[in-house]
Order: structure tokens, then sequence, then C-alpha cells
């Protein structure tokens, strides 16, 4: 029995991990980037749908993370990989959507609509750039992002959107005779 009871434990690890962060900085910066994506993706899945979408993309991002840099130092908290599967899903749904960005142009800064295809693919590269660089390191100071939790959420966002999309939200291709 008691073995049953720490493999249960051990599988809500991802979950409770999700709701720790590493600062302030961190928890704000998820939390901007679920305002700006997340109530789009959540009004195309619907609530329930959502949370469970959600959910999985962040234990998905989790593991991803174990599995490619097993021995990585950097900690495995926060909301950031169930946030990059809302992006991965906001990717596939609203590619032509225009996206406020602030862009530093010098020293000055200027307010630019961008599409979203190229501003999540911007961030999409930058993670993958990052993950890479980061394989093989397994000293505590070769960066605090675990940068494969945001490319395995990512991922799952668009490979998981199409099973969580209610069935009238489905396009069905159109043939003409």
């Amino acid at each position: 029995m008691k073995l049953w009871h720490s493999s249960v434990l051990e599988l809500l690890t991802p979950l409770t991990a999700m709701f720790l962060h590493g600062g302030w900085l961190h928890i704000i910066s998820n939390m901007l980037y679920l305002y700006i994506f997340g109530d789009n993706v959540e009004d195309t899945l619907g609530h329930g749908r959502y949370l469970a979408f959600y959910l999985l993309c962040g234990f998905i991002s989790f593991l991803t993370q174990i599995f490619i840099n097993p021995a990585s130092m950097v900690p495995n908290i926060g909301a950031s990989g169930a946030v990059a599967g809302v992006l991965g899903a906001y990717f596939i749904l609203f590619p032509g959507s225009r996206v406020v960005t602030l862009v530093p142009i010098f020293f000055f800064f200027t307010m630019v609509e961008i599409p979203a295809f190229f501003f999540i693919g911007f961030w999409f590269l930058m993670q993958l750039l990052g993950g890479t660089a980061q394989l093989g390191r397994v000293n505590p100071f070769s960066g605090g992002i675990a940068f494969w939790a945001h490319i395995g959420g990512f991922l799952a966002g668009i490979l998981l959107l199409k099973l969580f999309l209610p069935r009238w939200r489905i396009r069905r291709p159109r043939y003409r005779f």
C-alpha cells in the first residue's frame, strides 16, 4: 500500500510544481502571457476542456524537461510549460491575430503590432536556441530556465489541440464537385 501511495504522490509533483515559481518576475511573466493568449484559447475550447488541456500541457512539459536533460540542475517549477501549451494552441488557432509588442530601437522603445505567427514563432525559436545551448550542462550556473519544458509544452499544445477542440469547432474539408 505504501508503494502505491508514494507513486501517486510522485505523479502529483508536476501538478504542484506548476503552481510554484522562482520569483515575482517568473510568475508575472507567466501570468502576462496567460492573460494575453489564454482567454482566446479558453473561449475556443470551453472552460473544462481548457483546464484539462492546460494541466496536461504542463504535465507533458515537465516530463519533456526531465527526458531531454535529466542531469539538469535547473529547478523544474512554474507554469511556463503549461502556458507554452496555450501559446502552441494560439499559434494554430489565431496565426493572423495581431500582438501589440514593445520593440527597442537603439535607445527608444516603440509599440508595434506583430502577427501572432511571427511573435510566437520568434519566441519558440529563442526557446529552441536556449535549450540547445543548455544541453549537456549540469552545473547550477548554466542558467535558470527550463527551455525544454517550454518546448515540450508548446509542441504538446499544438498536438493536443485537435483532441480538445469541441466537435463543432473542428473544420471539415469542403469538397466541390
